[in-house]
């Protein structure tokens, strides 16, 4: 586990990131990993001495099921209301089933398992929203139809990119696993409106996190450089 900035934490579930943030209100929870290992989380938050009944809000950036395979059974065990975008929802919620095409996919999901379906409590119609304080939901569809982004007001400003890209070698960043995004155009496009905001920090779900005008790469990425 690493502390990003003050209150800020990046925990590794095998090759998946999760975050926690430590608020006023309880912890917020930006994703939450691969099934089964719900309990890396639990441990976690007992290395920061709080539990899992701490944990206010989950906020999703995305269905797949490296971020959403604990939410079940998070929920259930503290309570949390859950945030995602209306494109994504169904797939959270098990009423639509994602049907992944990639032969290499396929075989790492046998192997993964699949999520539990898990209810929505608040679910992003717009662009841009305020989920809870502090807190700005930005939708950057491309990897997923729903995609979302969130940045805190914080410390010059945290980027929760989820796979909207991904950190990469030398403070630069790079797209996520192109096997798996749904549009390719779609997701550049994002990061440019990503790039168009400003914010120190960033982290992702897979990949380093960037500290110190961590925007200056996304600017770089969307020009082509």
């Amino acid at each position: 586990m690493r502390e990003v900035v003050d209150g800020v934490f990046e925990v590794g579930i095998g090759y998946v990131h999760v975050h926690l943030v430590v608020t006023d209100d309880g912890v917020v929870l930006v994703d939450t990993g691969l099934p089964g290992r719900s309990a890396r989380i639990g441990r976690a938050l007992h290395d920061i001495r709080r539990k899992i009944g701490d944990v206010s809000t989950i906020l999703l950036t995305h269905h797949h099921v490296d971020h959403t395979g604990g939410l079940a059974e998070v929920r259930r065990r503290s309570g949390a209301r859950v945030v995602a975008h209306r494109d994504d929802v169904p797939y959270v919620t098990g009423e639509a089933q994602f049907v992944v095409r990639h032969p290499v996919v396929r075989l790492v999901g046998l192997v993964l398992g699949k999520a539990e379906p898990a209810p929505v409590d608040e679910v992003i119609t717009t662009a841009v929203a305020s989920p809870l304080p502090g807190f700005t939901a930005v939708h950057t569809p491309g990897h997923t139809p729903g995609h979302l982004s969130y940045l805190l007001d914080r410390d010059g400003g945290v980027l929760f990119a989820g796979d909207a890209a991904a950190g990469g070698r030398s403070g630069r960043i790079g797209s996520a696993p192109k096997m798996v995004s749904a549009d390719l155009e779609e997701e550049r496009r994002s990061v440019g409106r990503l790039a168009a905001l400003d914010f120190e920090h960033a982290v992702f779900g897979h990949g380093p996190a960037l500290a110190g005008r961590a925007v200056e790469a996304f600017r770089s990425y969307a020009a082509g450089k």
